[in-house]
């Protein structure tokens, strides 16, 4: 996220739309905080089953977070690697609401 190597993009923005799907109307309303937090532990373990981390350095295979500037080759990773992530983590939502 954020080209810092740490958590995934693509887990973060899951989990942004599981909290706006699921996540609660108001300060009171806890069941909702509880089925959120739910389905965010849901997902996060779903994730990690397909690609054991979560985390975007051991997904590509690099720090992203320690370049200055990206290389055509880090370019050609990320392009090649990245569409899978994404496409798991949209199958995930949609199976788990």
């Amino acid at each position: 996220m954020g080209r810092t190597g740490e958590a995934c993009g693509t887990v973060t923005g899951a989990l942004m739309i599981i909290g706006l799907k699921h996540g609660a109307a108001g300060v009171n309303d806890a069941a909702s905080k509880m089925k959120t937090y739910e389905l965010a532990k849901k997902f996060i373990h779903q994730f990690k089953e397909l690609n054991h981390t979560m985390t975007c350095r051991d997904l590509i295979g690099f720090d992203i977070g320690s370049k200055e500037k990206l290389t055509a080759d880090d370019w050609d990773i990320i392009s090649r690697t990245c569409p899978k992530y994404i496409a798991d983590a949209a199958g995930i939502l949609e199976t788990i609401g």
